[in-house]
């Protein structure tokens, strides 16, 4: 689906085409002109008619089909395809969005193609018709532009993680149960960040190399460079978010171990307790057993104090145990 479809010169929209071939004929018919075509996941039909006027490297058309692409960046003679992640924090679920946009730029032409729902693509046209001036460097522009936006967009993530990140402490000193598993599906949303964060770093170094090859424009080397300061500090907080959660899993997991060990710890100590007594009324008990077998060779039954000596006996048993487990600190 064509989500919009122009043809500039000197930065200015001089047509807005109905169709692909509109845009063609108008392309050819004006000289110095260029064509942004940006279209929502196209049909191969249309992909085809694009690649075949651009002339489109056929790898690269294959992936921008088939889309679920990695970031990267692929130079094909005079054309390069770009492959960007964008992201958005959502509030409401506590997660990261991830969008995909492939950008084919040429001498005069750049196509977008968006696999998700974004608003990022129509903000950065916006921004570059109103300022002719910058639009009016070329297909590079709008490539520079998109990758600031990209850029920019990560800045409500990090703050979005880092915001759970802090909730995750508060709820590991509360003894929370349930923050294992929130660890565990932040570290993931981590994960998928830095997949998108650090090739993109990898491809501004690589634009930077080409500057002088590719004779860039001085002002667009001064925008690279600011893009390029901006995503260093996101990738570095992003590194810095997955070793605070590699920390918090540890620290969880010992947490939860000193718990298990205080509840054994309580748990022995009441087996002591009720061991303790459970041996002190043992000792009455037995001599009470032995004593009432009443065989007629005791002579302790016929015993004027058989009696008080038998009472007596399991006191001095009960208590002589009741010294023993005290000491021990068992009672």
């Amino acid at each position: 689906m064509i989500i919009d479809n122009a043809v500039y010169l000197d930065g200015r929209r001089v047509a807005a085409p109905e169709s692909l071939e509109q845009t063609f004929e108008t392309l050819d018919a004006t000289g110095g002109s260029m064509a942004w075509i940006g279209l929502y996941r196209p049909s191969t039909e249309e992909m085809a008619e694009v690649a075949h006027e651009f002339g489109l490297h056929d790898l690269a058309v294959e992936d921008a089909i088939k889309a679920h692409q990695r970031p990267k960046m692929e130079r094909y003679d005079d054309m390069m395809f770009t492959v960007l992640r964008p992201a958005r924090y959502i509030d409401e679920s506590e997660t990261v969005e991830f969008g995909e946009l492939h950008i084919f730029t040429g001498a005069n032409y750049v196509v977008t193609i968006r696999h998700a729902e974004t608003a990022g693509v129509g903000l950065v046209r916006k921004r570059l018709e109103a300022d002719p001036e910058l639009l009016a460097r070329g297909p590079e522009s709008v490539l520079y532009a998109l990758l600031d936006r990209v850029v920019d967009d990560y800045e409500p993530v990090v703050g979005g993680l880092e915001n759970d990140i802090d909730e995750i402490e508060d709820q590991l000193f509360a003894n929370d149960p349930s923050v294992s598993r929130r660890i565990y599906e932040l570290t993931r949303e981590v994960l998928q960040f830095q997949r998108a964060v650090h090739p993109l770093k990898r491809m501004i170094e690589s634009i930077e190399g080409g500057f002088l090859k590719h004779r860039v424009d001085i002002e667009l080397q001064r925008s690279l460079r600011d893009v390029h300061d901006h995503l260093e500090q996101t990738v570095s907080r992003a590194d810095a978010f997955r070793d605070i959660l590699q920390n918090a899993l540890v620290l969880d997991g010992t947490l939860t171990a000193n718990r298990h060990n205080e509840t054994s710890l309580a748990q022995n100590e009441q087996v002591k307790r009720i061991s303790s007594w459970a041996a002190i009324f043992f000792a009455p008990s037995l001599v009470a057993g032995i004593y009432g077998m009443n065989f007629h060779n005791m002579p302790e039954l016929d015993w004027d104090y058989g009696y008080p000596y038998g009472l007596a006996l399991m006191v001095v048993a009960g208590f002589i145990l009741w010294l023993i487990f005290k000491r021990k600190q068992w009672l």
